[in-house]
């Protein structure tokens, strides 16, 4: 008799699948717009703090009108620093801008996609956009992969890259340092391949070479049991030339 596939466990509701949110800090996000107000305010970072599960530190944020909120720390911010929120602020590290008031070539980061949403993009350890160019109504942004997105020009970003960077030079090493930590987040691990199992616990297990034997994609309706593989894919089969 086989046991219980992961996602049929996940569901029961115990410690060992339960997100650890409890330990976190707080959201990094940006307050609404209506809340700081049209004027440039300045404000000080009045704490850096680490977040459990996120390599990024984060900053507390105290403004002149008495305003909190967590944002994601750049390189070379200090505790104690002032910073400036709003459409006349310089941009120098660490200063929040719309994009309309950023220069061509800026490196940005923890944009917000859609104007009021806090901040979406490139917020990773290390990873910034760059404002490529502006047109009336529309910002240019080059991003982390690469790829180039149009944002409207009202939405915000900080300026400078996010502390943290480098965590990939240095290898885990032993199992235990990947215990610890994925045990602050809410992936699960360590994860078996479904072709590596025995046909019991597994729908793509058996055989005699490591291969699903069978369509991997799979209803969103699905029964957990049966919710292997792709999970209501887009497409299937090859791309049409």
């Amino acid at each position: 008799m086989g046991k219980r596939l992961l996602q049929q466990r996940a569901g029961r509701g115990t410690s060992v699948f339960r997100s650890p949110s409890h330990i976190k800090v707080a959201p990094a996000r940006y307050p609404p717009q209506e809340k700081l107000g049209e004027k440039t305010l300045i404000a000080y970072v009045a704490e850096l703090l680490h977040d459990p599960g996120r390599w990024t530190p984060l900053a507390r944020i105290i403004t002149a009108n008495g305003i909190e909120f967590y944002t994601v720390a750049v390189e070379g911010l200090g505790i104690g620093q002032e910073i400036q929120i709003g459409l006349e602020a310089p941009p120098l590290p660490g200063n929040i801008l719309p994009l309309k008031a950023i220069p061509e070539g800026t490196k940005i980061c923890n944009i917000e996609r859609r104007p009021g949403d806090g901040g979406t993009i490139a917020r990773r350890a290390g990873s910034y956009a760059v404002l490529v160019s502006k047109t009336p109504g529309k910002a240019l942004i080059q991003l982390p992969s690469g790829k180039m997105v149009e944002l409207m020009e009202s939405c915000r970003a900080t300026i400078g890259v996010p502390a943290g960077a480098g965590r990939l030079e240095k290898p885990l090493l032993k199992a235990g340092a990947s215990y610890h930590k994925y045990k602050a987040t809410a992936r699960k691990w360590p994860r078996v391949r479904g072709v590596a199992m025995n046909p019991v616990s597994h729908k793509f297990g058996g055989g005699s070479h490591q291969s699903e034997s069978h369509p991997t994609t799979v209803s969103r309706r699905a029964p957990p049991g049966r919710k292997v593989g792709h999970i209501a894919a887009r497409r299937t089969g090859l791309k049409k030339r």
